[in-house]
């Protein structure tokens, strides 16, 4: 019975179509079924060897719905099954539709959809204010260099702000943008120049949005994103996903410290609309972290306020520090629990030295109250907190210390920052830049200044770095351990498990960076939780934020890392595969 309804339905199919046993073999096919394969016949042959596909994955699309397509004969066919049940193992009757036509016209349809970029020239007004005669000659030549760009790829562009243009484009001009891998970053960045910085741009490109307004808005987000993780780099913005192209070079340092002065009176006058002030950074606070939640308490204390600082757990790094915190009876330094007994909606929320909820302390005190500020100098991430209040966020920042220190000192009670909250920014500078050996600028030396000024001594900063012999075995054991790869990069893990993991790791690939021809360092290891962590430090030529993200990281150019679930062998074999790509 089951043998004559296999072959009514292959005499009578009125398209290509063929019926497979339970081991994948052809057991019946229609007359049309050479529309699809070319040989003479096709009963008994293997149909994954046929087509690529697996009998579990027919079986899948006839009980599921799962879409299958297959390329043959300069045609596209669209799958579909059902199952044939009887007695015996089910058999499944294959179906091969010619979508050749629609697929083709959706292809041209898809390439033919519009799209938006912004272009903007990251470092305008330092280019305007170099001491040289050729400044506009200079931004000429970017201008002739980005418009030329536009004609390779058909798109039409138009320069409505000194330093921004708007771009639309067919999507398969996109495309090659990708393909390029935006290769106009790097045609900018060698326009010679006198200035001792080089010239880049900062692109950002809508794609998929159901209008040229949802394109233009993704375009804008885009570019957004670019700049908040420093620039010199493209992010492409579709309706669900984002991605990520060049980000080669450091920062370059603002000069004008406007943005800071008017941060500084926005923060004030929320803090006076306030109920109270909180304070939070992220998880595991480090001395950045709560250097700078030190300096905005006393900001907020100086203006009258009721102020905590929600930490819930701290590692052995920040024992003495918050440990003469609490000895100075000052700071009201409160856990999750007695945080949301207390925030309401006129509550503001400082954030330091993050911008991502899920790395936050307490993620539902960003939903308790709707006055939110984020100050912070990491790069921009997709998950960033976008509906905050105010957002300080600069990447060329040293430290989120450093634009705490800028603040307060635009502050009317600047003088009555403590000795001790003196020495923590300083503190948080000193850690982040690897005690002023990478990351600075004239303003990072300015802030630390500032803060010796204030009163800040660098032996009593000293004495918070102080590590037990226990930890500094380990590391040095880390360092021992070490293998080296061509190129400079050496990569170690730190053997057991470790509270202080991240520090130990982080202070590891410094030393590792150290040694003559290392460019880069990766080290990881276990914390006391079972989470792999891992520290990525360079000399500037290799974007090790690049690699951490690929991990599920993030950071700077020359300073990353990333904790993730993955073994730290396995952490470092992926992090070998990222630098072969």
């Amino acid at each position: 019975m089951e043998k004559r309804i296999e072959k009514l339905i292959t005499a009578y199919t009125p398209f290509p179509a063929c019926i497979i046993n339970e081991h994948g073999k052809v057991t019946k096919a229609s007359s049309k079924i050479d529309e699809v394969f070319i040989y003479d016949g096709i009963k008994d042959a293997d149909i994954f060897v046929l087509t690529g596909i697996k009998y579990c994955e027919f079986l899948k699309q006839s009980e599921e719905g799962t879409e299958l397509f297959l390329s043959r004969n300069d045609k596209i066919f669209k799958i579909l099954t059902s199952a044939l049940r009887g007695n015996t193992e089910p058999h499944v009757l294959i179906c091969f539709l010619d979508v050749t036509n629609y697929e083709t016209l959706k292809a041209m349809y898809q390439d033919e959809q519009l799209c938006i970029g912004v272009v903007s020239i990251d470092n305008f007004d330092e280019l305007l204010k170099a001491d040289n005669y050729n400044s506009v000659e200079l931004i000429s030549e970017v201008d002739k260099t980005i418009r030329q760009w536009a004609i390779k790829i058909n798109a039409s562009i138009i320069k409505y702000r000194d330093h921004l243009y708007m771009m639309v484009m067919q999507n398969v001009g996109s495309e090659r943008l990708v393909e390029s891998r935006f290769s106009i970053l790097d045609d900018v960045r060698e326009i010679e120049s006198d200035t001792d910085f080089p010239v880049t741009l900062s692109i950002g490109i809508g794609i998929g949005g159901k209008t040229p307004a949802k394109n233009d808005q993704f375009a804008h987000a885009a570019l957004d994103l670019a700049l908040g993780r420093g620039g010199d780099q493209a992010v492409i913005k579709r309706d669900d996903t984002i991605e990520y192209y060049g980000g080669k070079m450091q920062t370059v340092e603002k000069s004008n410290k406007g943005k800071s002065r008017i941060v500084a009176h926005a923060i004030r006058h929320l803090i006076d609309q306030s109920s109270n002030v909180m304070i939070m950074g992220h998880r595991n606070p480090d001395m950045d972290s709560f250097g700078s939640a030190l300096g905005v308490f006393r900001l907020a204390a100086n203006a009258g306020k009721e102020v905590h600082i929600v930490i819930n757990k701290y590692n052995d790094n920040l024992a003495e520090v918050y440990k003469q915190a609490n000895e100075t009876e000052l700071y009201s330094i409160i856990n999750n629990e007695k945080a949301l007994s207390l925030v309401d909606k006129e509550t503001l929320l400082v954030i330091v030295d993050t911008h991502r909820a899920c790395v936050t302390d307490c993620p539902e005190l960003i939903d308790a109250t709707d006055k939110i500020v984020v100050i912070d100098h990491h790069r921009k991430a997709e998950d960033f907190i976008d509906h905050a209040t105010l957002v300080y966020m600069e990447p060329y920042a040293s430290s989120t210390s450093e634009l705490v220190a800028e603040i307060l000192q635009y502050s009317s009670e600047k003088d009555n920052l403590k000795k001790f909250e003196a020495e923590a920014l300083l503190a948080g500078i000193t850690v982040d830049t690897n005690r002023f050996a990478g990351r600075t600028g004239v303003r990072t030396f300015e802030a630390a200044s500032w803060l010796r000024r204030m009163g800040a001594d660098t032996s009593g900063v000293k004495r918070f770095f102080q590590s037990d012999i226990e930890t500094f075995k380990i590391k040095a054991d880390c360092v021992a351990n070490a293998q080296f790869l061509e190129g400079g990069i050496a990569l170690s893990i730190c053997a057991g498990s470790h509270p202080e993991m991240q520090i130990i790791n982080s202070q590891a690939a410094e030393i590792l960076l150290e040694i003559k021809g290392m460019r880069a360092s990766f080290v990881a290891g276990l914390d006391d939780e079972g989470t792999t962590v891992v520290s990525a430090r360079s000399l500037g030529d290799i974007n090790v934020q690049l690699i951490m993200e690929e991990l599920g990281g993030g950071g700077h150019l020359t300073t990353a890392g990333a904790q993730i679930t993955i073994s730290p062998e396995e952490a470092i074999e992926k992090i070998k595969e990222i630098l072969i790509k």
